[in-house]
């Protein structure tokens, strides 16, 4: 008579790669949102996914960085969330958008780091996703689950309401 075959739990690699891949996960996150809690709920659902992953009949395996790709889409869906209730709340008032915009100004990394944070959430999504991420507009737009044409128009009001965030702080420091 043959033993019957128990099939290893998966997830126990998720547990082994976990000890590792928590500190990356976290810190990815903690310095794209600036939000300690928002920086832990999120990771927390991350890993929480790859548990769901894990116990897929047919399961992707697990690496650290794959747990950052989920926690990307995490953020996304967060500042997508966020944008939703705050269009809700409030009529949007978009600036006039200007044609040419150079990109290339030297920034106070601390004060950037404050205005990106002041800014609505689809324009920090779309900043961060851009800029910090380096991930072309085409791959901007997929993750915020908008047309190409959409996302450069909010690039560009993105980057025309940090840059008078920014130049309003910076008078107000100086």
């Amino acid at each position: 008579m043959t033993e019957p075959r128990v099939r290893r739990d998966p997830a126990f690699a998720l547990l082994a790669l976990y000890e590792s891949a928590l500190p990356e996960v976290y810190g990815y996150l903690l310095s794209r949102c600036g939000n300690r809690t928002l920086a832990e709920e999120l990771t927390s659902e991350t890993f929480l996914g790859a548990v769901r992953e894990c116990h897929k009949e047919v399961a992707t395996p697990v690496s650290t960085a794959w747990l950052i790709g989920v926690a990307r889409h995490k953020l996304a869906d967060h500042w997508r969330r966020r944008e939703r209730e705050e269009r809700g709340l409030r009529l949007v008032h978009e600036a006039e958008q200007e044609s040419t915009d150079p990109w290339d100004a030297h920034l106070d990394a601390m004060l950037a780091h404050q205005v990106l944070e002041s800014l609505g959430a689809h324009h920090q999504a779309a900043l961060t996703l851009r800029y910090v991420d380096g991930l072309g507009v085409p791959e901007v737009a997929t993750h915020l689950g908008r047309s190409v044409h959409a996302t450069e128009a909010l690039l560009v009001r993105a980057r025309a309401a940090f840059r008078r965030a920014y130049q309003e702080k910076e008078g107000r420091d100086a």
